[in-house]
């Protein structure tokens, strides 16, 4: 019996993708549930597995344009027990997914170790000193909204720096036993998200959008996380980060890095956020500029920590130093708001007890 093997729906509004990557070739045997091809759209890198064991025949090339319910192959099921079953496959190369805009002009921030980069299968032209290679849907949806949150948002980025020494040392006293009793390491960002949730309850137009002629405030303080790979970006939504605990915060950002990893990031994962949180420093950045994730009015960039002299109480000492950067959108935030904004995030910072207190 030959089952067809068909382009999965992976989104309501998604009609077409790439075919990227065949993992099995033509004539490949294949069990149920491994990895088949990938297929990239323009929100999302999907990995396909196989509904049934047998042997592989493929219709589509990689690099192939394909519509959502198309046949690219199918499965002689028959010959499947006359094949021997295949090893078992090699780590499950990740899906990268994009959240609907990038967020930065510098490298997009990446988180280490949570997505290795992976070829995307499209045909590469070498033409004496060039080589010529078409853009995924991802990257050319990636292009599109670089332009259009340029154009459509009026940008201003406003600075600060905060001083790293009280998170750092907190995390230092505090990092075994929030290991032992979460499961999870306390990393930096669960002190931003929460610094940011502050601030947002105390600037409120930063927590709004525009919506034609109508300014729509947030009730929710859903933040998303950016993360960079070669494929794109995901900026995956940490739910109601208002109500968690640093470990809740770093449980669903661990829960996420897993799911990345199996491939099984969806589209609602990274929908809805009403900020978003892009670190650089990860790269090495010192400074940059970050662009807004639209429809949202803000984005925190933050940058690498770095020892500079700073005056302290009339001394000058080494201290590690960030620079932090908010780009909002100029229409619907006033610069005394962003300011005010960016130094609350600062002062939750540089005072770590004001967020584990909640005061």
């Amino acid at each position: 019996m030959k089952i067809e093997v068909k382009i999965p729906a992976v989104g309501e509004s998604i009609t077409s993708g790439v075919l990227s990557i065949w993992h099995k070739k033509t004539g490949e045997s294949v069990q149920r549930d491994e990895l088949l091809f990938t297929l990239e759209t323009d929100k999302v890198s999907q990995e396909v597995t196989a509904t049934d064991s047998g042997v592989l025949t493929t219709r589509v090339s990689e690099g192939d344009e394909v519509k959502i319910g198309q046949v690219v192959g199918e499965i002689d099921t028959s010959a499947a027990s006359a094949t021997t079953p295949a090893p078992a496959p090699a780590a499950t190369p990740p899906v990268a997914v994009s959240a609907p805009a990038p967020l930065v002009s510098t490298p997009a921030p990446a988180a280490p170790s949570l997505l290795p980069a992976v070829s995307s299968g499209l045909v590469e032209h070498s033409e004496g000193r060039e080589t010529r290679k078409k853009m995924t849907p991802l990257r050319r949806k990636i292009a599109a909204q670089l332009v259009m949150a340029q154009q459509t948002a009026a940008i201003l980025t406003t600075f600060n720096e905060c001083d790293m020494s009280a998170v750092m040392a907190l995390r230092k006293e505090l990092q075994d036993d929030f290991v032992k009793k979460h499961g999870v390491k306390l990393g930096f960002m669960s002190f931003f998200v929460k610094a940011v949730v502050d601030a947002l309850q105390a600037v409120p137009s930063i927590n709004s959008r525009i919506d034609g002629d109508e300014i729509v405030s947030n009730n929710a303080y859903d933040i998303g996380v950016a993360v960079g790979t070669d494929r794109g970006l995901i900026v995956p939504v940490v739910r109601d980060a208002e109500r968690l605990g640093f470990a809740g915060i770093e449980e669903a950002m661990a829960g996420y890095a897993a799911k990345a990893r199996e491939g099984r990031i969806a589209l609602d994962d990274l929908s809805g956020g009403v900020f978003t949180i892009s670190n650089g420093g990860v790269y090495g950045s010192l400074l940059s500029t970050p662009i807004l994730n639209p429809p949202q009015s803000g984005i925190l960039g933050m940058h690498k920590i770095q020892e500079r002299p700073v005056v302290v109480n009339g001394q000058i000492l080494a201290r590690p130093m960030m620079y932090l950067a908010l780009s909002y959108d100029h229409r619907v935030v006033d610069g005394k708001e962003a300011v005010t904004f960016l130094v609350r995030v600062k002062d939750c910072i540089e005072n770590p007890a004001r967020l584990l207190l909640g005061a």
